[in-house]
């Protein structure tokens, strides 16, 4: 069987040499690049199953590179960790919103924490199994089977997290979710992250659903819902 692939794009060499001794202990086939244009290079000769992306990268920024990777259909679903000394909201919602999967903040103070992440999103690389393939409710259409979401019959394009938070909300409408069980359906039940995490991805999810963005509903004290039909 082969080995989980994983492309660490950074320029720090320091860093780059402990992800890669930190991964390849873990059990995974580790590949470096050093700038933007290397690492498109690279993802697209080798394919890896996950990047670790720096956000702050020569030649091209890493939110360039998320961008291309995921204009480009082998690519596309490759998984992405941006890696920033940017610990502001902000960057994060950028990096989401440019289809990044995961955002991890520099220092990494615990390199054991930053392998459990890593694991989490490749757990949740293949959508589950469930005997309802579709739901929908106000136009809003979400296909599990084929990775497709449409609004009034018109596609929307979503990165994984975001697909599978819409999912988890639309298919109790009415029902409040609170962050933790979000983070839990959406992201993956090993996943660790900052407390507001879920706040920028709805955030980006609204934004992508235009005017139907409010059926995406703020729970004050609480969470999230979708609005209940009447």
């Amino acid at each position: 069987m082969s080995k989980t692939k994983v492309l660490v794009v950074e320029d720090y060499l320091p860093l780059v040499e402990t992800l890669e001794y930190q991964l390849k202990r873990a059990g995974y086939e580790v590949y470096r690049a050093g700038d933007g244009r290397e690492a498109l290079k690279q993802a697209k000769l080798i394919l890896p199953d996950l990047i670790i992306l720096d956000v702050d990268l020569p030649v091209l920024s890493g939110v360039e590179v998320c961008k291309q990777l995921r204009a480009n259909p082998a690519t596309r679903d490759t998984l992405i960790m941006m890696l920033s000394a940017l610990g502001e909201e902000s960057d994060q919602v950028v990096g989401f919103a440019m289809g990044a999967d995961d955002y991890i903040v520099k220092p990494v103070e615990s390199y054991k924490v930053l392998l459990q992440k890593v694991k989490a999103l490749l757990r949740r690389r293949e959508p589950a199994v469930d005997d309802n393939d579709s739901v929908s409710h106000f136009g809003v259409t979400v296909d599990r089977r084929r990775f497709v979401v449409t609004i009034a019959e018109e596609p929307l394009k979503l990165t994984k997290s975001e697909f599978r938070l819409l999912e988890t909300l639309i298919r109790q409408p009415g029902r409040a979710f609170d962050r933790n069980e979000l983070v839990e359906a959406a992201l993956g039940e090993d996943t660790l992250v900052l407390e507001r995490t879920i706040d920028v991805h709805i955030r980006a999810l609204r934004k992508k659903m235009g005017d139907a963005a409010d059926l995406i509903e703020t729970v004050r004290g609480v969470g999230y819902r979708f609005r209940e039909p009447e």
